[in-house]
């Protein structure tokens, strides 16, 4: 799908460590529509890559919406790629709160629809299960919303 969009896809990964990446990589002829990935771990990684206000984390938590738009567009800008996949989240053990159990996790999407005009969309899901599984349902939930977008 990117290939026919003639698009190069980067992406903003925090708790999932570069597992999409991997996964997209692993493609034979990725380097065609692969342009890089981003691995921004701490708030200061998110800031400094990426160009998120350290307001936005302090106010919303790095773990938000916000946030992952704020990832997502930043590393569409700073990669110049057609479209970005952000992923932040609280894959456990621990880390959790009521507000924000362990599974949460936020992702960010930011799609060039014209030279003058983005589409940034966010979303939070709850996945079940250990650090394993909750980085394994995020890495597929990013990319089979990606399809879908892309679809559109």
């Amino acid at each position: 799908m990117l290939i026919a969009k003639d698009w190069k896809i980067a992406l903003a990964e925090s708790c999932t460590g570069g597992l999409v990446c991997a996964t997209l990589t692993e493609l034979s002829g990725s380097s065609e529509w692969f342009e890089r990935g981003y691995i921004t771990y701490s708030n200061e990684a998110k800031t400094e890559c990426l160009g998120v206000p350290p307001e936005l984390i302090e106010s919303h938590g790095a773990v938000s919406e916000p946030v992952a738009q704020a990832m997502a567009e930043g590393a569409k800008q700073a990669s110049g790629a057609n479209v970005a996949i952000s992923i932040t989240g609280i894959a456990g053990p621990s880390g959790g709160s009521a507000e924000k159990p362990v599974g949460t996790v936020c992702f960010g999407w930011a799609i060039g629809i014209s030279s003058s005009e983005n589409r940034i969309l966010s979303k939070t899901m709850h996945f079940d299960g250990d650090r394993s599984a909750v980085r394994e349902q995020a890495k597929d939930y990013a990319l089979t919303q990606l399809i879908a977008l892309l679809r559109n």
